[in-house]
């Protein structure tokens, strides 16, 4: 009885701490690192070798079996997320098998993707003729939206001397008064 009094929340613990980020893409278990710059130059002798890459969203088209979008490639940090630098290491396209949502799979999210170069595509970035390096995804991950906040403490706004409410001047002309004293 003892042991399943122990047993039971270190299991539990362990099911929390598991990640929901396959695998392929949070470890980088390709053979050799390809470049996207690479496979653009040379698609035809990295055809088939598998990649991990990740970006920023550009756009989404889906077409009758399968979704294209494009994507700025960025560096991976940890766990395969992209950076949130301006560094761009050159687009791509990642091919998925299905439909994919535009409305959650939107401009400016971050996805990360694991597949097979599977061949080149040429498109336009505005007047500039650009040719894709194509990933046919065997697995991705779309990560969650990073959300500005405020990381000054709770007590810097509730203390008697923030900046608006302790001067008489500004208490009283912007009446803050009515709220706060």
């Amino acid at each position: 009885m003892k042991k399943a009094a122990v047993i039971t929340p270190l299991l539990l613990l362990l099911t929390a701490c598991a990640s929901n980020i396959p695998y392929e893409i949070q470890r980088d278990i390709t053979d050799r690192l390809i470049t996207i710059n690479a496979a653009r130059a040379q698609t035809e002798r990295y055809e088939g070798q598998n990649v991990r890459w990740g970006g920023t969203i550009v756009k989404v088209e889906n077409r009758e079996n399968e979704s294209w979008i494009e994507i700025v490639g960025k560096p991976l940090g940890s766990y395969g997320r992209p950076d949130e630098s301006d560094r761009s290491l050159g687009r791509f396209l990642v091919r998925i098998n299905g439909f994919v949502d535009p409305a959650i799979y939107r401009e400016n999210r971050d996805l990360t993707v694991f597949g097979t170069i599977s061949g080149k595509a040429t498109g336009r970035i505005d007047q500039h003729p650009y040719t894709y390096p194509v990933v046919t995804a065997k697995t991705y991950y779309l990560w969650t939206e990073y959300y500005a906040r405020d990381r000054r403490p709770y007590w810097y706004y509730h203390h008697p001397y923030y900046y608006p409410y302790y001067y008489p001047y500004y208490r009283y002309h912007f009446g803050l008064h009515r709220y706060y004293w």
